[in-house]
């Protein structure tokens, strides 16, 4: 973590305890229509549920034949959401095939099989399980579309309940985790004109941010060749969004942009907003950007309750955005849909998304793409060539980034104008001698905080509203 990091770069100590390790045995293999991210919020509610915080979580079964690596990466990648000090699959056939796919040597991928093979650790069907301190146990089969929110990434929901949750939660008062709305409020209707000059409507649950975001699910092809799909099939119906959802797409790398420009799937997602704003860290971890000036000010002008639908990691209140309460997280295609409902309080399994251009209602499962359209897109677009290319000049490609002035030395060069990180003062004039240290006294309490309070809610990495 974060805190761990900054006290090893201050030459503090990290205590490592031998860890518990738990066993996650998946069985079966994922049904037509469900996706690594519903498969990753699952592994997070089940184990958020069991318990894992300091331990081991290791995935093993007959399952794992059955998912490819970059959905046990999807799921490995969670691991601060359930908890877990870390998540891991075993290197087996499969990683070997991710290696060569992404454009590994022949020599490298040869001396990977061998070293596990040398460790007994690489993994077949016929591998004995290992021992683990406790199991847990998941079909494959059983997962089926979700989403997580409004405020935890462990609080699933199924898309099928979406509509229900949702109504729920926001009578919820409050002081029991809800947003104590009333009937009138809800069935609000706010106006908003926009600066070109068109007008929308908005209500509570109105989607205002629809990003395809994060490490978890921007590398991972099926995900995201699935995204682009649902935008090609809603836009060749003339489906739009609304003016008010401000859309994003930031892939962790740049073969994402490259195998969907082959696919002939980024311009689809470009009419429906979603336009490559960067690579990296972006809305998941709070730097969404501001909404536009209209629809911002009917969020505050009303006190509207609006949430945010992204492929991210962590959806804690204010996070994402300081004006929006409701965060959900999806799988990239969800996004996608999400973005031309315009809102939350939909039942996407049974109400239309949206009208044709004949103003006939378009339903979700018009849109959904089959798996084997899916894996027919990444066989034309993918290739190891384009990770070769891509990655070969990985450290020095981007000039901007090779401009940025960095201090030169061994140890960090402190910055007494930064606002961000000050030098402690308890270092100042430190010795070797622990006689040196002296007692802090009469030291106050800075912050008391509850449950599910977490350093994002403390210092967000996005903009803090004056």
């Amino acid at each position: 973590g974060g805190i761990e990091a900054e006290a090893g770069m201050l030459g503090q100590p990290l205590y490592f305890v031998m860890p518990e390790v738990i066993g996650f045995r998946l069985t079966g293999s994922l049904s037509e229509g469900a996706t690594a991210t519903d498969l990753a919020l699952t592994v997070t509610q089940v184990l958020r549920k069991k318990g894992v915080v300091g331990k081991f979580v290791e995935f093993f079964g007959p399952g794992l034949s059955n998912i490819g690596l970059e959905d046990r990466a999807t799921v490995a990648n969670m691991a601060p959401e359930y908890g877990a000090t870390i998540g891991f699959f075993p290197v087996d056939s499969e990683t070997l095939r991710f290696l060569r796919n992404t454009g590994r040597t022949e020599e490298q991928i040869a001396l990977v099989e061998a070293y596990y093979k040398a460790q007994n650790m690489f993994r077949t069907d016929d591998t004995p399980e290992p021992v683990f301190s406790d199991i847990v146990e998941l079909d494959l089969s059983t997962i089926v579309p979700s989403l997580a929110g409004p405020k935890r990434p462990q609080d699933r929901v199924e898309l099928t309940a979406m509509k229900e949750e949702f109504n729920g939660i926001i009578r919820t008062p409050i002081d029991k985790g809800g947003y104590g709305l009333s009937d009138n409020k809800i069935e609000e209707m706010i106006e908003v004109k926009h600066a070109n000059g068109s007008v929308s409507k908005m209500g509570t649950g109105a989607v205002v941010i629809a990003a395809i975001t994060s490490c978890t699910n921007t590398s991972n092809p099926s995900v995201m060749m699935a995204a682009g799909l649902v935008a090609k099939k809603a836009v060749e119906l003339g489906l739009k969004r609304p003016a008010y959802v401000k859309t994003s797409l930031t892939p962790g790398s740049l073969v994402v942009t490259d195998y969907l420009e082959k696919a002939n799937l980024l311009k689809p997602l470009e009419k429906l907003g979603f336009y490559v704003a960067g690579y990296g860290c972006a809305t998941c971890i709070g730097n969404s950007g501001p909404l536009p000036d209209e629809v911002s000010s009917a969020i505050t002008d009303n006190d509207m309750t609006v949430a945010a639908v992204l492929s991210g990691n962590r959806n804690f209140e204010g996070r994402v955005h300081a004006q929006v309460k409701a965060n959900y997280l999806a799988s990239p295609p969800l996004v996608v849909a999400y973005a031309i409902a315009g809102t939350v309080n939909i039942d996407l399994a049974n109400d239309p998304i949206g009208y044709d251009g004949k103003n006939q209602p378009v339903y979700l499962k018009d849109i959904w793409p089959s798996s084997k359209e899916i894996s027919d897109a990444i066989g034309v677009a993918m290739s190891p060539e384009s990770f070769r290319e891509k990655y070969a000049n990985v450290f020095t490609q981007n000039e901007r980034w090779n401009q940025i002035d960095v201090p030169q030395g061994e140890s960090y060069e402190w910055d007494d104008k930064s606002t961000y990180i000050q030098n402690p003062p308890f270092f100042e004039n430190l010795g070797p001698d622990i006689d040196d240290i002296s007692e802090i006294k009469g030291a106050s309490v800075l912050a008391l905080l509850g449950d599910s309070v977490t350093t994002d809610h403390i210092s967000p990495a996005g903009n803090i509203k004056a």
